[in-house]
């Protein structure tokens, strides 16, 4: 009897000790969502999802005289646009984006491919359609976030970019990749058609190219991606280094706020009618003539002198 109260009272130390480490658990990983955002909704009947598993960040990012770098690391899934790593990216792209000291967004894929698209191990129905729509509308917020950023983002590839990894070229301001590089969408290869990807790539490149892109799966070249205006510009990997810093050199000395208002027309007009734009267009010039930063840039310009700029959205008085 007594060896019995003896276990009875040693297993229930043991549950004790373990529930004050499940809540240590619990704690790290609600600390951890209300930094990533919503964890995703799984199905927590497979033994491989569990809620409070903690993985490493699969970028690395810093940030150097307003330049900030992101790097997409997990060589294992070459760069796989996985649910975590689009939330990663969404985090280091959102980061205190509207501090003025943010001046350009540089994303690289490390290794030799840029990215291969989704992971695919995501996508089987063992995972279930609620799943499956978070990873899409994730990729949607993805894309979007880079467009709606006050700062260019710059894609520097090294490599290949497939499916929703040529959708994150097509989407990123400018593109800058070496001669190796190739760009493909062949999820109809694997049952999947890139419809998604397609969106971003049809809006970089004439219909027929893209045409051929999603129903053959064929990648480009280089120099075939720079032809069809899927990247900007084209340099050896021993140049790449100093491309790139003459990109962001080129940005960084430039008004924020008035490359920020110009992006965002940018974008918005791509999606109206001719007349609409010219409408809006000469509006947005007459606004941009009123802010202070520009007409600090026209009086550096007469007076033959470097601009001193606000960076911010201050009007003339």
């Amino acid at each position: 009897m007594q060896r019995n109260v003896r276990a009875h009272v040693t297993l229930l130390m043991k549950v004790f000790a373990m529930s004050n480490s499940t809540r240590m658990s619990v704690a790290v990983c609600k600390h951890v969502s209300r930094i990533r955002g919503t964890p995703p909704k799984r199905n927590f009947t497979h033994t491989h999802h569990s809620s409070c598993t903690l993985t490493e960040p699969l970028t690395k990012t810093c940030q150097l005289d307003g330049v900030r770098k992101i790097i997409m690391t997990n060589q294992k899934t070459r760069n796989a646009l996985s649910l975590q790593m689009m939330e990663d990216l969404i985090s280091n792209i959102t980061l205190n984006q509207d501090d003025p000291a943010l001046r350009c967004i540089v994303l690289y894929g490390e290794g030799k491919v840029f990215s291969a698209g989704h992971n695919l191990k995501e996508l089987t129905t063992n995972e279930g359609t609620e799943y499956h729509n978070q990873v899409f509308s994730t990729c949607t917020r993805l894309m979007l976030g880079i467009m709606q950023c006050p700062v260019p983002v710059v894609a520097v590839v090294e490599g290949l970019a497939a499916a929703a990894g040529c959708q994150l070229v097509a989407t990123c301001d400018i593109a800058i990749c070496t001669e190796n590089s190739s760009f493909s969408t062949p999820g109809a290869n694997f049952g999947i058609f890139c419809s998604t990807p397609g969106i971003a790539v049809c809006r970089a490149v004439p219909r027929k190219v893209a045409a051929q892109m999603l129903f053959t799966g064929l990648p480009l070249t280089a120099h075939e991606a720079l032809q069809a205006g899927l990247i900007s510009k084209i340099v050896t990997r021993e140049n790449l280094d100093e491309e790139v810093q003459k990109v962001v050199d080129a940005i960084c000395h430039k008004s924020r706020s008035v490359m920020e208002l110009g992006k965002k027309f940018l974008y918005e007009q791509l999606e109206m009618d001719i007349i609409t734009a010219y409408r809006d267009g000469q509006e947005i010039m007459v606004n941009n003539l009123s802010m202070v930063d520009c007409q600090e840039g026209i009086r550096s310009f007469i007076e033959k002198r470097q601009p001193v700029w606000t960076h911010g959205f201050e009007k003339c008085h």
